[in-house]
């Protein structure tokens, strides 16, 4: 039986959990995730816990934060004056911006609050900093 491995395109069904059991995301109401391992397109934890499996092995992995998103970069969380919003567009908590960077590349960030005139976005990823649970199903290595 062939093992999934680096340069292979793989279909997996997974979900995801996070440490206190909540689900953040979920293929088992849609098709199968397709992904060429090695090709940076998954988490590297992810990519290696799928490494080695054989079509229809099942497993459950824990990727720690490292191995997932990063940790949270304080650096990434910036205060702005509300002045500096378009008119068209209301700062409110939990609002998610595509924001052009000095270099221009498009950074998505959230607004996390709104006091007075000061909004705080923050442009880490939703899971920086947290470690990921995954059930991991193989379902085809193509």
């Amino acid at each position: 039986m062939r093992s999934a491995g680096s340069g292979n395109t793989v279909k997996v069904h997974y979900t995801g959990t996070l440490d206190d059991g909540n689900v953040f995301d979920s293929s088992r109401d849609h098709d199968p995730l397709e992904f060429v391992i090695g090709d940076g397109q998954m988490i590297p934890g992810f990519e290696k816990a799928v490494t080695g499996m054989n079509v229809g092995d099942t497993k459950i992995v824990k990727i720690t934060a490292s191995e997932a998103y990063g940790a949270h970069r304080d650096e990434l969380v910036i205060k702005i004056n509300r002045s500096h919003f378009p008119d068209n567009i209301v700062p409110i908590a939990g609002l998610q911006l595509s924001l052009k960077s000095p270099e221009d590349s498009i950074v998505n960030a959230v607004i996390t609050s709104v006091e007075g005139d000061a909004v705080l976005l923050d442009a880490n990823h939703p899971l920086a900093g947290k470690d990921l649970t995954f059930e991991i199903e193989l379902m085809e290595i193509i």
